[in-house]
């Protein structure tokens, strides 16, 4: 284990004041937290520990549970009451990210460290595009964690193995394509894999026998250390992992399951809920948003024939890109104008920029429609939204208004990018991020279109306000077969067959879904759940404010704190709203 820097009890108890000692803590779990985590460091600008990989043994997770029970009793010796008021609220979040770290570990959520979601062999074959590579150092750097390969992965196998000892694994039903993620990386030659790009183009700097030397090293590397380990990983799976994965779905069904499956609602929607209580608010919230679809069913012709107009969507080619670069130029052209209507809407914008990119060929075939990846602190990368390319018939145009409202602008890149340049914050709180905030106002984004006319435009699909429906259904059935399938023994047709018969998402789309929130159990929660509490919120500041109501002043107080839990959120919008109020009287 690295040598950490921490606080001497001395040192702690000699600091006067509360928030002067709730800062050190700060301070200290913050450089804990890059020394711990060289990948994360990296990405903060901090490039102390470029050449380093995390420890993902089962041993450095034990150390780590133990030095997160430490900061938590550190808490305990700091009076709240006499903290500021600020500094109660990072107080409250930080404890409750503590307290999270500690139910992972003791529900054993690390024992599954895969999720069929940017999985680590996914994420270090990304490795080139998520590192600095402007100098020699850099490209050593680079060598030295292709490198440490090694031990990363062996941490990971691991602690798979150590799920299979328990039983606590994934089920057998998520993996029928999944080994294909990792043979995309067994080539037969060192320069065909993705991971030596950076040694195909060289800055400027570097002359001719630099770049020779440090080119055949990276194919000695990748050859004899990085693709051997990727076949380690691809022949554990096949060999032992999926042969002794669960035949049921559901996480409850493993040792352990209900409790886990508890913590993981509570921690992904930040609120003390019940599955019986989400799948109630799905519930309502499906027949609520089936009732507008239909009124666009009737408009369209349709009468009340949801089937038909459904299958007229699914299968008119008006509605398909013929290639991948007419659904990238669709999704570029939604984004500008979005970009042009966003100060109607908001106050406070971030710097740095984004780009559109489609997602790798070795991910598209299992992964998402899109995804979003945040730029890094300092500036020196953008954030990039990633668009599926991949089985053009099974992404329809009329999605790409909301898809891309939600990932990109006024949706993920705003609300994390205005996060990363938010100032004086404890560090951990500028990357925080916690979902159901997160989600939530990626899926609220989505409506925000509707109010700028987003919906409207003649040279975007004329059913896009449909697809935006489809949309919102889509995260509300997420609230009843999440739970149906991990808590009430849905199998996974049941679940399959209720999202088909409830929305226009294709059935590729579905079947993909579907398999995410059983390789991910609870993360899909998260969105509808964030979003109906904006929305409270909403309505609540509109119904009490009247005609003082502004909306961009709302977003301020909704964005400017960062990701929050939803009782935070709701907190400082107790306080905005009783200012005014003071104000006026």
């Amino acid at each position: 284990m690295f040598k950490l820097l921490i606080i001497l009890p001395f040192l702690f108890s000699s600091v006067q004041t509360a928030d002067e000692r709730l800062q050190l803590l700060f301070d200290d779990h913050w450089e804990y937290s890059l020394q711990t985590n060289p990948l994360f460091a990296t990405g903060q600008g901090d490039h102390r520990f470029n050449d380093r990989l995390p420890e993902t043994s089962l041993e450095a997770l034990d150390v780590r549970y133990r030095e997160t029970l430490r900061f938590l009793s550190l808490m305990d010796n700091i009076a709240r009451e006499e903290l500021s008021e600020e500094n109660r609220i990072h107080y409250d979040i930080f404890k409750i990210q503590l307290e999270n770290s500690l139910r992972a570990y003791e529900n054993n959520d690390h024992l599954l460290p895969l999720n069929g979601w940017w999985d680590y062999h996914a994420t270090f074959a990304d490795l080139g595009n998520r590192v600095p590579l402007n100098n020699r150092t850099d490209y050593e750097n680079y060598l030295a964690r292709l490198e440490a390969f090694p031990d990363y992965n062996s941490g990971y196998l691991e602690r798979m193995q150590r799920g299979i000892e328990l039983g606590f694994v994934r089920p057998k039903a998520v993996f029928d394509d999944y080994l294909a993620s990792v043979a995309a990386h067994l080539v037969d030659e060192a320069s065909d894999s993705r991971l030596f790009e950076p040694f195909k183009n060289f800055p400027a700097s570097m002359d001719d026998a630099q770049r020779e030397n440090l080119r055949e090293r990276a194919q000695s590397v990748i050859g004899s250390i990085v693709i051997p380990e990727f076949e380690k990983l691809h022949n554990f799976l096949r060999d032992e992992y999926i042969p002794d994965a669960t035949e049921t779905i559901g996480i409850t069904e493993v040792p352990g399951g209900e409790e886990y499956y508890q913590y993981l609602v509570e921690m992904y929607t930040t609120m003390e809920i019940t599955p019986e209580e989400i799948h109630q608010t799905g519930l309502d919230e499906v027949a609520r948003i089936r009732t507008e679809m239909m009124a666009i069913v009737e408009d369209s012709g349709f009468g009340d024939d949801f089937d038909s107009f459904v299958e007229f969507l699914r299968t008119d080619p008006q509605f398909y890109a013929e290639t991948p670069e007419e659904l990238m130029k669709e999704t570029a052209y939604v984004l500008k104008m979005m970009d042009g209507k966003l100060p109607q809407l908001f106050k406070t914008l971030p710097r740095l920029p984004y780009g559109i990119m489609e997602i790798p060929d070795y991910l598209a075939p299992r992964t998402a429609t899109a995804y979003y990846s945040r730029g890094s602190a300092d500036g020196t990368r953008a954030g990039f939204y990633a668009v599926n390319t991949y089985d053009l018939p099974s992404r329809p145009l009329y999605e790409v208004v909301a898809l891309s409202l939600h990932e990109a602008v006024p949706g993920h890149h705003l609300q994390i990018a205005l996060q990363q340049e938010l100032e004086d914050l404890p560090m951990f709180r500028t990357v925080a991020g916690f979902t159901a905030y997160t989600e939530g106002w990626a899926l609220y984004s989505e409506m925000l279109g509707v109010e700028v006319g987003m919906y409207d435009d003649p040279l975007v699909n004329d059913q896009s306000n449909f697809g935006r429906l489809s949309y919102e259904m889509w995260r509300a059935l997420r609230l009843v077969v999440d739970t149906g399938m991990h808590a009430k023994g849905w199998s996974r047709d049941e679940a399959i067959d209720y999202m088909a018969a409830n929305s226009a998402l294709s059935l590729h789309n579905i079947r993909s879904e579907v398999n995410r929130y059983i390789f991910w159990p609870g993360q899909a929660l998260a969105y509808k759940m964030g979003e109906i509490k904006i929305r409270e919120l909403r309505s609540k500041a509109e119904e009490t404010l009247g005609e003082d109501f502004d909306l961009r002043e709302f977003h301020d107080v909704v964005l400017l704190s960062g990701a929050v839990p939803l009782s935070v959120l709701e907190g400082n919008f107790k306080v905005w709203i009783e200012e005014i109020i003071s104000h006026e009287n």
